[in-house]
Order: structure tokens, then sequence, then C-alpha cells
């Protein structure tokens, strides 16, 4: 059963127990892009020479550099989608394979011999296919007037869309015809989303309420203070010990037991 409003604030927060909210005030409709498929792309690219691979790829090698000594780390990633085709699979409604072209760019910084910060731009272009994808096309064709426009204009109802985790594995310093380059190894992971903008109708209890001002910041508490209310430290590290005698099997027991009392005929 749910409380009354007079005991709740609403407010954003997990909800992780039933019966403990109101009933809402009324059912909203909003306007919301709605995945209706997604694909993990995972990859770990090395530098070659040649037309890249699944593991290879010619751009992670930077321009001639001056001295340089220590690679220190990249960042900075970025993805941008620079094409996308969608081709029908035959006897599949709204399945279709994707052939996406997108570009990766980032930073790379290393330490020249001279102990002096320097930063090279890395930009790979690489094309992925995704053999089978739930894309179906929007039934409808939806267009918008805004303020300050012109006219009516046209909206996109259906988009493909790329989210980036992506990690430099490796740098190393390579030498070849008497020049030295950054070769990088990136690693990466890349969701790619069909988005429909549709009409979901969700609960709603009323617009968020205002904050309470003001926000005062927290005291500063005494270090010494901290120190003497902290749980003492361990001293030893765990010990990971096999134990002594096996678990008991509580299955094996009752077939024992039913065995034992089982009447002799």
């Amino acid at each position: 059963m749910s409380i009354s409003f007079n005991k709740f604030v609403p407010r954003p927060g997990r909800v992780n127990k039933q019966g403990c909210l109101p009933d809402p005030s009324e059912l909203v409709c909003v306007e919301v892009p709605k995945v209706f498929d997604q694909c993990l792309i995972k990859k770990c690219l090395s530098y070659r020479e040649g037309p890249d691979t699944n593991t290879t790829d010619c751009e992670l090698r930077s321009n001639p550099l001056e001295n340089p000594k220590i690679f220190l780390g990249c960042r900075d990633f970025k993805i941008s989608l620079k094409s996308v085709e969608k081709i029908p699979i035959p006897r599949k409604k709204d399945f279709k394979k994707l052939v996406i072209c997108y570009v990766i760019s980032f930073h790379a910084d290393y330490i020249d011999c001279n102990a002096v910060n320097r930063s090279e731009f890395f930009e790979i272009n690489r094309e992925d296919v995704i053999w089978n994808f739930y894309c179906p096309d929007s039934i409808f064709k939806m267009s918008s007037s805004r303020i300050h426009s012109k006219g009516l204009e046209d909206c996109d109802t259906s988009m493909i869309k790329l989210e980036m985790v992506a990690d430099a594995l490796q740098g190393e310093i390579t030498k070849c015809d008497n020049n030295k380059f950054l070769d990088i190894t990136l690693g990466y992971y890349i969701v790619v989303k069909c988005q429909i903008i549709v009409q979901l109708l969700i609960p709603a209890y009323d617009y968020c309420p205002i904050p309470k001002e003001p926000c005062h910041p927290e005291p500063e508490e005494n270090i010494c203070n901290r120190f003497n209310k902290s749980p003492i430290p361990k001293f030893y590290p765990n010990q990971n010990l096999e134990p002594l005698f096996p678990e008991s099997n509580e299955d094996e027991m009752n077939e024992d037991d039913y065995e034992e009392n089982e009447p002799i005929e």
C-alpha cells in the first residue's frame, strides 16, 4: 500500500522497495528516443603498414617526432560517425546489414629528451559491418516548427548512435629510416544503437520541486578527529587457505538417512 503525499518528497533516486511511493498524480506522454537494438564492437588495434585489418591500423603511427623519450598516455578520445549504409536483409523484415564509417581521434602525450611535454594528434578512420541488426524504419514522418525559424523543419525520427569507451593500451617509440615515431596500441568498445523517437506513456507525480536553499558547505572536520573515528586498519593480509574438511552435502546426508531408516522387509 502506497504512502500519502504528506510523507513524500518527490526527488530523483533509486526505487528499491515496493509500497514506499504514493500513487502517481497523472499519466503523461513524453517524446524520447527509444533504443530498438544495440550491438557491441570490441577491438584491439596496433600499428602495421598496409590496408587496415580487424587487428591493425596504419594510422596508429605518429608523424616523425623530434627526440621523443617517454610515452605518457592518451587523452581526449572522441568518435564521429561519418556515414551509415543500411542494406535490407531478404526474408527478415526490418533487419538490416549496417556498414558504418567512423573516425576515432585522440591526443598522445610524451616527453622529449629536453624534458618538455609534447602532444601528438591521432585520427584513425575505420569501417565496420554489422550483419544482422534490427533497425526498423519509422512509420510516420515528422516535421516541427521552432521559434525564430523560417518555417517547418524536417526531423529525423530514426538514427544510428555510437557510444565509445577507449584507452591506449601501449605506446612504443620506434625508429625507422633515421626517424622516430610513436606507435599506439588502441583498445576500444563501441555500442551501436538504433534509436527511434517515440511517444511513451509514463506515470508522473508533478514537476520536480525547487531545491532548498542555500546550499551550505560542509564544515571542515579536524583531521585528528577524523583519524580517531576511522576504523583500525588490518595489520595482516587475508589468508587464502583451503578448508580443512570438505563441505557436507545436504542431499547426500538426506539420502543416507533415508537408507538407514528404510524398513527391512
